[in-house]
């Protein structure tokens, strides 16, 4: 803090105290102690165990649940307000629902997920964006409550939030030349542009019949062995 404080008159910038906090950030599951006093111009600053840096909300563990939390609450949040207007006989459609989605709501979502996507391997995360993404996907799809979340992206033509989360964090790191052992990003198709069944390669089976049919007697020659031998004895 002396580095700072004579870093800040050097330079003539002066600190705010009363806005000013300090977090400490550590990964140890042991108790201790935790509370220190760091002072800035003879000011007690105060201590916080979370904060807002650039649009990121980073906590104490680095653990990214706060962020992933109140993304999704704010996304909820726009959408029962745009639940007003998209009614299931009148008021948005289907095409200006999903460019909210595709504008607004996913980009609010995918705000910084190289940063956090580690976090999204623990299920309580990922069910809070599953479950965003599943109230926009009713709004789209004009589709009932009771119908599921994966029947839901493909009613909507949505991407799955949490395919959709890893594709953002393999396009970052393909934009900044890391991307040589990432498998290739798949694109959102219209369904108009979906292959049509008739051209998906058919399948070949291989008849193996005659293998099955040589082992059966094969056996019953063995099992006929086995019983004139027990009969004999």
């Amino acid at each position: 803090m002396a580095k700072i404080t004579a870093w800040s008159k050097n330079n003539k910038i002066k600190f705010n105290e009363e806005k000013s906090k300090f977090m400490i950030v550590s990964r140890r599951k042991r108790k201790e102690s935790k509370e220190i006093n760091i002072y800035i111009n003879n000011k007690s600053l105060q201590q916080a165990t979370k904060m807002k840096y650039l649009g990121l909300i980073i906590d104490n563990k680095f653990k990214f649940s706060e962020h992933i939390s109140y993304t999704a609450e704010s996304s909820s949040k726009l959408i029962h307000s745009l639940s007003k207007s998209a009614k299931l006989t009148w008021g948005l459609n289907h095409k200006a629902l999903l460019t909210i989605y595709q504008g607004a709501i996913l980009p609010l979502l995918l705000y910084g997920a190289p940063v956090w996507a580690e976090a999204m391997k623990y299920e309580h995360n990922r069910l809070k964006y599953i479950t965003v993404q599943r109230l926009i996907n009713i709004k789209i799809s004009k589709a009932f409550r009771t119908t599921s979340s994966e029947a839901l992206c493909i009613l909507a033509v949505t991407t799955p939030i949490i395919l959709r989360t890893d594709e953002a964090v393999r396009q970052y790191y393909i934009s900044k030349g890391l991307g040589d052992s990432i498998p290739p990003v798949d694109l959102e198709v219209e369904p108009k542009n979906w292959p049509h069944p008739v051209d998906i390669p058919s399948v070949i089976e291989v008849n193996d019949y005659e293998d099955k049919n040589k082992d059966f007697h094969r056996w019953q020659q063995i099992r006929t062995r086995r019983r004139g031998r027990s009969g004999h004895l």
